[in-house]
């Protein structure tokens, strides 16, 4: 097993969740190539977001068709005026200890707060990255949340 998927297992372990690591050769880098590779509905894929608030670096895990709207995000986190930027790749590993496209919802080299997309509550099975691109776990919503310490909001772009 690739050490960053170990190191998820561990990191769950340690919250008191086992997680059943697969790994997908042809890769789950993005939400549509991850539900293919599982065979699941691509809102059940978890997308681990990372972006400052102020200065603050957080991941918004947001279900796989949805677009994030940072006011929301910035709202979540409790300044709806802080500016919301996406980190270059040097700090998203700096502060989770993943690269992009492989960032899991927990184990992060840093505290980080975590938000909760409302919309991966309606699944009965998530699936989450496991350190790189082509590693992925399910996970229960109310598991996701619990392990997270995630706050559950609105994350999402609203319907026009």
């Amino acid at each position: 097993m690739h050490a960053n998927a170990r190191a998820v297992v561990d990191a769950a372990a340690g919250l008191g969740l086992a997680v059943d690591v697969r790994e997908f050769a042809e890769g789950t880098r993005t939400a549509e190539d991850a539900a293919r590779a599982v065979g699941v509905d691509v809102g059940q894929i978890v997308k681990s977001l990372v972006f400052a608030v102020g200065d603050e670096v957080v991941v918004a895990l947001v279900s796989g068709p949805n677009r994030l709207d940072e006011r929301r995000l910035a709202e979540a986190a409790g300044d709806a005026a802080a500016p919301v930027t996406r980190p270059d790749a040097g700090r998203v590993r700096e502060a989770t200890g993943y690269p992009i496209g492989g960032v899991p919802p927990f184990g992060h080299a840093h505290p980080l707060a975590i938000f909760v997309d409302e919309d991966l509550l309606g699944y009965d099975e998530l699936w989450a990255a496991a350190g790189t691109p082509r590693h992925v776990f399910p996970i229960a919503p109310a598991d996701l949340v619990r392990v997270t310490e995630g706050r559950v909001a609105p994350l999402r772009v609203p319907d026009r």
